[in-house]
């Protein structure tokens, strides 16, 4: 027989059999386009918008559809109670990492965010507490902020109110407050050990969010040499790419809409003035800069598909049956977007977090740091670093686009892991 004929046979055969392990007793997935052999679903995924590809398939499918992204399946939680059900109600069975080939490869199985079971657990407890001690919640870790937005606001005057891209300051501020938490050290922003970890950040966050990117074990012991190392760089790359990100794309936003800006700029002076040092009890008395914040992270959804979970077991989840580790991709996107909480949710507005007295509106669909057991560990200060860092900025500059507002394009030049801002300038005149 023809070796030709007996290939395409023998992938017939196997198409046929994997559709039928789909739909038969155990196998009942949930549903989902037909994939093809080896490559699976591939050619029917947007890689360069998979955000607008899954929202297709979730009408054509539902909210909980399956995926092949090669051979193996991929089950999509796509709307709030999908996602909600799954990370919140049931928390502990959907809390197990999904499969991250190339950070597997990196780490080898160690540290906090790749790892599941007994090791993430003991490690998360270990760096929970690890962080209290160190500063986490408490005023000594809100002073070392506040002293790093001061070290910030002294190099953006240092470029004279020309243009400038902020990327390297910002992401010298992040860092930095990381390295005085584990540390204890500030560094210079000429530090070349800084300039070294801000280049290894920057490059893997960008291949990471490039479009294809999707030792022995001892139970005993969690806390060797390999796990803390690893444990440590999770914290350093959480805390310092995503946070000096959102701060980089806050500030094109805030570029491209000024009457925005302006406000914040105007309750700044109302609750603390040009010389009083912002704290993060000023918080609560600044609904329209809170809902600002929030709309930031909101709009420009950073981690548009989570971090990839799977199941620790064998669950029904809505009358489908999922085997233990099949791997679970939690869409953020159609949380973060939803239009009926969120009303014209492609539209960037602060009112989606403001009742009709202009107080501040908490939202459950609120899930910028993820939700439920894997939450991120770094969001408390994530939120203090955007806050006080942004405050402190518009205190002291007003910011200056080097093009019209209306002209300004807010499009991420890549959406893979994470969504990238755009290059742009700006520049900061002292106020």
């Amino acid at each position: 027989m023809d070796p030709v004929v007996v290939l395409v046979l023998c992938l017939s055969f196997w198409l046929l059999l994997s559709l039928w392990k789909q739909s038969s007793g155990k196998g009942k997935l949930p549903p989902g386009p037909t994939p093809l052999p080896f490559i699976g679903n591939i050619l029917q995924v947007d890689v360069k918008d998979i955000g607008k590809s899954l929202i297709n398939l979730s009408k054509a499918y539902g909210p909980v559809f399956t995926l092949y992204l090669g051979m193996k399946p991929t089950v999509v939680l796509h709307g709030y109670e999908a996602v909600k059900e799954a990370l919140i109600d049931m928390g502990e069975e959907f809390s197990a990492r999904g499969s991250f080939p190339i950070a597997e490869k990196l780490t080898e199985g160690h540290g906090l965010l790749f790892t599941s079971g007994k090791r993430w657990k003991e490690l998360r407890r270990f760096s929970l507490m690890t962080l209290r001690n160190l500063g986490m919640g408490k005023s000594d870790l809100e002073s070392r902020v506040q002293e790093e937005a001061c070290h910030l606001v002294e190099e953006l005057r240092k470029t004279n109110a020309l243009p400038c891209d902020p990327t390297f300051v910002l992401g010298c501020a992040s860092c930095n407050v990381i390295c005085s938490v584990i540390f204890q050290h500030h560094f210079d922003y000429t530090d070349e050990t800084l300039i070294g970890f801000l280049k290894r950040f920057n490059e893997n966050f960008r291949i990471l969010s490039s479009p294809w990117i999707h030792e022995k074990y001892n139970e005993q012991l969690e806390f060797t040499s390999e796990n803390l190392i690893n444990t440590a760089a999770d914290l350093f790359a959480a805390g310092t790419g995503t946070t000096s990100t959102t701060l980089r794309y806050g500030l094109l936003m805030l570029l491209k809409h000024p009457k925005v800006t302006a406000k914040v700029q105007e309750e700044i002076d109302c609750v603390i003035g040009r010389h009083q040092t912002p704290c993060m009890q000023d918080r609560s008395r600044m609904p329209y800069t809170n809902a600002v914040l929030h709309e930031i992270q909101r709009y420009i959804d950073l981690v548009p598909n989570n971090l990839l979970h799977a199941v620790t077991c064998d669950i029904k989840f809505r009358n489908y049956f999922i085997p233990k580790g099949t791997t679970i991709l939690t869409s953020l996107t159609s949380v973060l977007h939803d239009d009926q909480e969120f009303p014209n949710p492609e539209i960037f507005d602060p009112a989606h977090f403001l009742d009709d007295s202009g107080n501040f509106k908490k939202s459950d669909h609120f899930v910028a740091f993820s939700a439920g057991k894997r939450v991120c560990v770094g969001e408390g200060l994530a939120r203090m670093e955007l806050f006080l860092f942004l405050t402190t900025i518009l205190q002291k500059f007003t910011l200056k686009s080097l093009v019209d507002p209306k002209d300004i394009d807010t499009t991420p030049i890549a959406s893979g892991f994470g969504h990238v801002p755009p290059p742009y300038q700006v520049c900061f005149i002292p106020m």
